[in-house]
């Protein structure tokens, strides 16, 4: 049987970025980010539900993120779902928790740069550059293979 495991997210980063190295020297940076959902019920009273999830990045990829991604920025991620194991130090139980290991990721602002200070808010010197419209990219890029036998199959 076929597997696919893909994961599309967009959120709020919920803590600054932990960046660590392996012993080999390979990056790996830690991230939490926050997805809201928005819903009226059909009494029309509004409904607000968020979902936490970590995300773990590995190679140039974790770099960039320690470098640019500060709490509160607004991230788009891909990745796979993954299943950590472990057992309980008090309890000795078996615990699991699903996860993200991220394989992309755009930013949905403008990103600083180190010198600036991180974050996306931080107030610049240059008044001319802060009243500069920051230009918007696509939240999701998709990547084109050609023409598919799949696309006579849609409705529109």
């Amino acid at each position: 049987m076929a597997s696919y495991n893909k994961v599309i997210l967009m959120g709020n980063v919920t803590r600054d970025p932990e960046l660590r190295t392996t012993a080999k020297g390979t990056a790996i940076a830690k991230l939490g980010l926050a997805i809201s959902r928005k819903w009226s019920t059909e009494s029309g009273e509004k409904k607000e539900e968020t979902t936490f999830v970590d995300v773990d990045f590995m190679g140039k990829i974790a770099e960039t993120v320690g470098k640019f991604v500060k709490k509160g920025d607004p991230l788009h991620v891909d990745g796979r779902l993954k299943l950590d194991q472990w057992d309980d130090k008090k309890t000795g139980e078996k615990r699991t928790k699903l996860g993200i290991w991220g394989e992309g990721m755009q930013f949905l602002s403008r990103p600083s740069t180190p010198a600036e200070g991180g974050g996306t808010n931080v107030k610049r010197a240059n008044q001319a550059q802060a009243a500069a419209p920051i230009p918007r990219q696509a939240p999701v890029a998709v990547a084109n293979d050609g023409p598919s036998s799949m696309d006579d199959d849609l409705p529109f």
